[in-house]
């Protein structure tokens, strides 16, 4: 048997044809190609501007950053998610509060949101969870009377629609990643888009340590102007190698979100046959890309998550646990993030895994997978089973 990952990049001649061209070009830093990028994802996101970062938590650092967020405000953010959406609060010296999460979607809720404002609440940052898309217009509904910045962490979630606009089109400010396991990668980078001129423009000279004088402005001189540095900046530039990958591999998402959803498809299908695991679907609100294809393992499913991902392994198959819950890791245990109940948070961190999805994914490959979850489900005892 051969191993089935949990993701694969699909990339081809398309992506290895626009590194030559940049490699060939003799200018490979942050140049034309990034603008082009930033240009082209603006535009397929439906978002004013974009300004490509070195990856998503630069991206999410730079945004509370001009926002106007800093020391002694409070950012309510889910703790059922990455860690940085966590730690971006902590750089800009807030206080992530963290909230608890709609339990079939995985995303904070405007509830959650509002129970947890207090007159220290700068700003709300949102997950669209494994490209699930959040119920922005009710958080929003909260937040904008409240002159609250809703922040969309849409690391996940490039593809993802919300009443049928992209994900990351009606928030104030938008996070991405192009990681490998995203389905738009640059093998690592991010992007900030904002219908904020000036904070895309505050943003561009950040990223680029707040030079007034850019690097492809400079090196169109024969005699450079003399640049200034007009605030303490950050180094989180994209090279134009990555953004002419990027731009390829744009042009490949709707191909990649068909194919993905047609996958899932599948599980949803074998899975109404296997009771005692829960897969997560499209809300009404909106369509996920299903960058993450997760399944609840309930309790009435013969063996636990942790069971489950052990028979999987055996068969070598890599899944992965469910999203971590940031308020459980070491880094926050001694910090004041709010007194929110988070037992669902914790249900779905203690019972959700990730099953293998990527584009390249056969019907053998994904056959293997259901037949390791049909015989996990009609066994009664082994390691990690809930019977004996």
């Amino acid at each position: 048997m051969t191993r089935i990952n949990v993701m694969k990049p699909w990339m081809g001649s398309e992506e290895m044809l626009a590194l030559s061209e940049v490699i060939a070009s003799g200018w490979v830093a942050q140049g034309p190609k990034v603008a082009q990028f930033e240009r082209e994802f603006a535009a397929a996101m439906q978002a004013g501007h974009a300004v490509a970062t070195s990856n998503c938590t630069t991206a999410l650092h730079l945004a509370l950053i001009v926002a106007g967020v800093g020391a002694g405000d409070e950012v309510i953010v889910p703790s059922f998610s990455f860690i940085a959406t966590a730690n971006a609060p902590t750089y800009v010296g807030a206080r992530p509060i963290f909230i608890d999460v709609d339990p079939a979607t995985g995303c904070v809720t405007a509830d959650g949101v509002a129970a947890a404002i207090t007159p220290r609440t700068r700003a709300v940052i949102v997950v669209d969870q494994g490209g699930i898309p959040v119920d922005l217009d009710s958080i929003r509904a909260v937040c904008d009377p409240l002159g609250l910045v809703v922040i969309e962490d849409a690391a996940c979630g490039a593809g993802s629609t919300y009443r049928g606009r992209p994900v990351g089109a009606g928030a104030d400010l938008a996070a991405w990643s192009f990681h490998p396991r995203k389905l738009l990668t640059t093998g690592e980078g991010g992007m900030l888009t904002t219908s904020n001129a000036e904070w895309a423009e505050r943003a561009r000279r950040l990223r680029e340590h707040a030079m007034s004088v850019s690097a492809s402005d400079r090196q169109s001189h024969v005699l450079a102007p003399a640049e200034e540095y007009l605030e303490i900046g950050f180094n989180y530039r994209m090279t134009d190698l990555q953004a002419a990958v990027g731009i390829a591999q744009l042009g490949r998402l709707p191909e990649i979100v068909r194919r993905r959803r047609e996958i899932a498809d599948g599980y949803n299908e074998a899975l109404q046959g296997i009771d005692g695991l829960r897969p997560v679907g499209d809300p009404d609100w909106g369509t996920s890309n299903f960058q993450s294809y997760w399944v609840e393992v309930e309790p009435e499913f013969p063996t636990d998550r942790d069971g489950l991902l052990v028979a999987l392994a055996e068969a070598d198959i890599s899944a992965r646990r469910g999203i971590m819950a940031a308020h459980r890791q070491p880094a926050y245990w001694t910090a004041e993030t709010g007194d929110a109940s988070l037992g669902v948070t914790e249900r779905l961190t203690d019972n959700t895994l990730i099953l293998p999805l990527f584009h390249q994914m056969t019907e053998e490959e994904q056959r293997r997978v259901v037949d390791v979850l049909r015989a996990s489900s009609a066994a009664r005892t082994g390691a990690g089973g809930r019977h004996s």
